[in-house]
Parts: structure tokens; C-alpha cells; sequence
């Protein structure tokens, strides 16, 4: 027998309910959560509210860009680019793959001097060390002293992995690029005679942080640990023999260690020797004549890159950066200017609304 039908019997809209059962309801239950009754705040933007905040944010944005940017030129910079592209430049002849080895120099002058400590670095341009292929080809267990990966790199590494049936070590890509120019600088005296300026190594990382990165295969000979495995294609010496100092060697070596932190852009620069302070009476590099003798080992013009020498001093903020400073003056000067727009928009129109109200 069919069941009349009647609206009244659904509830919120659902099928009838069968006789006898329990009313399905959708409503929600009756809190003040669910029915929306919690004390709130809402913002109520106004001319009062809204333009001190546009003020207070450009009066304090502008010094302190103002402050940044006069600090970054503060520091003394200076780029000596010797790829050597160039017919005029000292080091076009090292580009021909016959002359090996390759010593050339550049002779610059600093116009002002260099307080404090300085910093050398190799910079490097058109280099994409941030490819996925490049980055991964590594391997870790090897840099941290495990022997079987030692004998038995990761694949990762392919295409160097292996050399004449012996395993690579260092292993992969990275390694394999490491670079490896000598750079030397000396200060031209009035006699002409140059007075190299001592560049510390041993200074570009702490030992503890050193020894949290990477370790070599235990034992004291290296040599022997390394038995067994073959160098880098591309490497000059095998990698217990980077340095004449025998705790600069193996995987610790911080030459190697710095390389081994990969960019995240295609021009970037790598800490390469420290130049200290002696006396707080005399500048660390005086102003006059300098020059730089560069042991040409690194090819990068097969791939249109740049190499390049820079000498930087720095401060509490680091190196220079203009872009900090100009980035908060910029900041600060269009929330300033747009506080001053709405002032003079708001008293604009305000005004008018009040002389309307009146004449009505």
C-alpha cells in the first residue's frame, strides 16, 4: 500500500522521516561556535587608523635604509677580472691548452686603502652549479669517511665514478670541477720591488664546523687509505696530496670543503684566503700599486664564463649589498608618499562632505 506523502514531515529538506523513527536533522547543534555567536573584532579602517600607519612605516623604513646603504659604501670592493678573453689582457695566452703550466700577471692599484681584515675570493660567472644532475652528483658516505664507499662510490656519481677500473675519490661532478687556480698577490713599493702580502688559509672554517662537514678515512697515512682509489679526472693531484700542510689534506681540505658548497646562482663567489689585520696604526692593504700573480689552471671560456679576483672588506651586515638599503629606503619613501596622497585626498573630500552636509 502506498504511503501518503506530506512536505511537512521532511526536515531541512531531507526524505520523510519512516514511522516510528527518530527525526534526521542537518542543523547545527545549538553553540556558540557552531551557530556563530563568539565575540569578535574586526578592524574598522579609517583616515585616523590607517594614515599613521603609512607615516610610522616610512619614518622608520628610510633611516634604517638610509643607515644599510650607507654602510655598504663603507666597504672597500675591488674585481680583477682575468679570464683573459681579451687580446690586450696578460692572461689571453693561457687560453691555448699547449701552454701548461701557465703563470700570468695583472698589476692594479688600490686607489684607497683597507682597513681591517680583508677577504680574497674567486668569483666565477656562467657557472650553473645549482643543476639538479650537477648538485647530486656526490657522494656523502664517501666525503664522511665511510671506506666501503670509498672503494664503492654511488651511482650518483656516473659518469665519474670510476677511472681505469679503479673508484674516484673524491667522486661525481662537483668534485671533479673543483677549482683550482693559485692565486698570489703582492704590493709594488716605491723601489718597485715587490713584498708579498700573506694570504691565511687555515682560517675559511672553524675546526669543529671542518670536522662536522666532511672526514677523511681514519689512519694516520693517508696515502695508504686512499690505496686503491684514483684521483678526479680532472684534478692535478690526488686529494691526499692537495696541500704541503698534512692537516689541510684528504676530504678536510678546506679549499675542497668550500667547492663542495654548491651556488644557488650561476655567478657567485667562493671564500679563497684571508688577508689580517698586523696593527690597528697601519691599513691591511695600503693604497698604491698591487699586483696579482695567477697560476692559470681553471679553463671557463669553453663555456662563455668569467673568473675574476675580488678583495672586499666587511662590516656588521656582512659584505656589500646596496640592494638592502635602496630595497627599505624604497619601501619607506612610497609608504611616506602614499600617507601624503591619502592625508590630502581625506581632508580633500572631507571638507566637501562637510559643506554638503550643511547645505542641506
Amino acid at each position: 500500500m502506498a504511503m501518503n506523502y506530506n512536505a511537512k514531515d521532511e526536515v531541512d529538506g531531507g526524505p520523510p522521516c519512516a514511522p516510528g523513527g527518530t527525526a534526521k536533522t542537518r542543523r547545527p547543534d545549538n553553540t556558540a561556535f557552531k551557530q556563530q555567536r563568539l565575540p569578535a573584532w574586526q578592524p574598522i579602517l579609517t583616515a585616523g587608523t590607517v594614515l599613521p600607519i603609512f607615516f610610522i612605516i616610512g619614518l622608520i623604513f628610510i633611516p634604517i635604509g638610509i643607515g644599510i646603504f650607507v654602510t655598504s659604501n663603507n666597504i672597500r670592493e675591488i674585481e680583477i677580472d682575468y679570464t683573459g678573453t681579451e687580446p690586450s689582457s696578460p692572461c689571453n695566452k693561457c687560453l691555448s691548452p699547449d701552454v701548461t703550466p701557465c703563470i700570468c700577471t695583472i698589476n692594479f692599484t688600490l686607489e684607497k686603502s683597507f682597513e681591517g681584515n680583508v677577504f680574497m675570493y674567486y668569483g666565477l660567472s656562467n657557472f650553473y652549479q645549482n643543476h639538479r644532475r650537477y648538485v647530486k652528483s656526490r657522494d656523502d658516505s664517501q666525503l664522511n669517511g665511510d671506506s666501503s664507499a670509498l672503494l664503492n662510490p654511488s651511482k650518483e656519481c656516473e659518469p665519474y665514478r670510476r677511472n681505469e677500473d679503479k673508484p674516484i675519490a673524491p667522486c661525481g661532478a662537483i668534485a671533479n670541477s673543483m677549482f683550482n687556480d693559485t692565486l698570489e698577490l703582492f704590493l709594488i713599493g716605491n723601489d718597485s720591488y715587490p713584498v708579498p702580502i700573506t694570504l691565511k688559509r687555515k682560517v675559511l672554517l672553524g675546526g669543529q664546523i671542518k670536522c662536522e662537514i666532511q672526514k677523511s678515512p681514519g689512519g694516520d697515512n693517508l696515502e695508504e687509505r686512499f690505496k686503491g682509489t684514483t684521483k678526479p679526472v680532472n684534478w692535478l693531484n690526488p686529494v691526499y696530496v692537495l696541500d704541503s700542510d698534512p692537516d689541510n689534506n684528504g676530504f678536510i681540505n678546506e679549499d675542497f670543503i668550500v667547492w663542495m658548497r654548491t651556488a644557488a646562482l650561476p655567478t657567485f663567489r667562493k671564500l679563497y684566503r684571508l688577508i689580517e689585520r698586523k696593527s690597528d696604526l697601519h691599513p691591511t692593504l695600503p693604497a698604491g700599486r698591487y699586483s696579482l700573480n695567477i697560476t692559470y689552471n681553471y679553463p671557463v671560456h669553453y663555456f662563455d664564463g668569467r673568473k675574476r679576483m675580488i678583495l672586499s672588506t666587511i662590516s656588521w651586515m656582512g659584505g656589500k649589498n646596496p640592494f638592502l638599503g635602496i630595497a627599505y629606503i624604497a619601501v619607506g619613501s612610497i609608504s611616506f608618499l602614499l600617507g601624503v596622497v591619502l592625508l590630502v585626498i581625506n581632508h580633500k573630500y572631507r571638507n566637501s562632505s562637510n559643506t554638503a552636509d550643511i547645505t542641506i
